[in-house]
């Protein structure tokens, strides 16, 4: 009865801390923030100066006394002290109404963290006022939130492609068979992007611009019409504002490394698999994940390199963030893939 209440009287949230964006999850009401990972703060004072939108928007953009930083790296905790205020701040922000009860709070983790790493992560989820931290590995987290049947004896293939980390993983009655986690995700197709322009057109642009050109024109197969952007950058040899005009052909030969990585990363995995697991996952398909899925014709070139089935997961960013908030409510079901951690433990 008890737990009953501390239950109705708190506010539980699911938290998929990434290293690019960061998603709340409250049952009964889906995502509740969806914000950058990115935190402004003063470097004479250290004092927060903004969080999330507000604090992307300076980056690259700060005067000298101002520092805009991303405090998650690869998916683990750069800067222990700066995710702790940002997790302070978005579990206020994502928990409006006022609780009784501290939150217990479960937070998506890459599968292939140390236990170092996640004991700093539940250490900083504690320390921003968490009741209870219960760690789930992000793959698991995805698969739950993809709605694949984990519990049943059957297997299951997750590709979560996040910001800092990718994340492969079979998933068979309840618990990861195989998994494959790689340093290789958003931010690494992104650098890609900066990397080419630089090399091929001497120009020098942000991290928010090759972002942008992703998005706008990014692509990993061939695509029927050939799509053009403009960039503004640095001229490196002037010094000079510059404006060129990049290609769709253009940036998925920039992005052809990141992604042959993922893909090579999806066969080692498949390549450990069990026989009868991976003539499941022959017959039912690989299910993609997160923001990285997105990229237009990669879900098309993995089917044509491992000659299986391949979706994108409906609402992919969010995947994990609905993982991470269903895992509450099974936590006698999931106890064996959960990793938990009592404030006064």
């Amino acid at each position: 009865m008890f737990k009953f209440l501390l239950g109705r009287l708190s506010r539980d949230m699911g938290i998929d801390l990434g290293t690019a964006n960061t998603l709340v999850f409250i049952n009964n009401q889906g995502i509740t923030l969806q914000e950058p990972t990115v935190v402004s703060f003063d470097r004479e004072t250290g004092n927060i100066i903004a969080v999330g939108n507000e604090a992307k928007q300076m980056v690259g953009r700060t005067p000298g006394n101002i520092i805009a930083v991303r405090p998650m790296k690869n998916g683990v905790i750069a800067d222990f002290e700066v995710t702790e205020k940002m997790l302070q701040y978005y579990i206020k922000k994502a928990g409006r109404r006022a609780a009784f009860f501290a939150p217990r709070v479960v937070v998506g983790v890459p599968s292939g963290v140390t236990e170092v790493e996640k004991r700093a992560v539940m250490d900083a989820a504690r320390e921003a006022g968490a009741r209870e931290v219960f760690i789930i590995e992000e793959p698991m987290a995805a698969a739950i939130g993809a709605g694949l049947p984990i519990q049943e004896p059957t297997g299951n293939l997750i590709v979560d492609i996040g910001g800092g980390t990718t994340e492969v993983a079979v998933i068979s009655l309840g618990g990861i068979v195989t998994s494959r986690s790689i340093r290789v995700a958003g931010d690494e197709m992104n650098e890609a992007i900066s990397q080419y322009i630089k090399r091929s057109y001497n120009l020098m642009v942000g991290e928010q611009t090759a972002e942008e050109i992703k998005r706008k024109i990014g692509s990993a197969y061939p695509q029927k019409e050939e799509e053009f952007v403009e960039v503004r950058g640095r001229d490196l040899v002037t010094g000079l504002p510059k404006v060129i005009s990049i290609s769709s052909r253009e940036v998925m030969e920039a992005l052809a490394e990141p992604v042959t990585a993922i893909i090579e990363a999806v066969k080692m995995t498949l390549e450990k698999t069990p026989p009868e697991l991976a003539a499941d996952i022959l017959e039912r398909g690989i299910v993609m994940s997160g923001g990285g899925s997105l990229l237009k014709g990669l879900d098309r070139l993995l089917a044509e390199e491992t000659e299986m089935p391949v979706q994108v997961a409906e609402d992919a960013i969010s995947c994990v963030a609905r993982g991470t908030g269903m895992a509450l409510d099974a936590l006698d079901v999931l106890s064996k893939v959960l990793i938990s951690n009592k404030r006064n433990s």
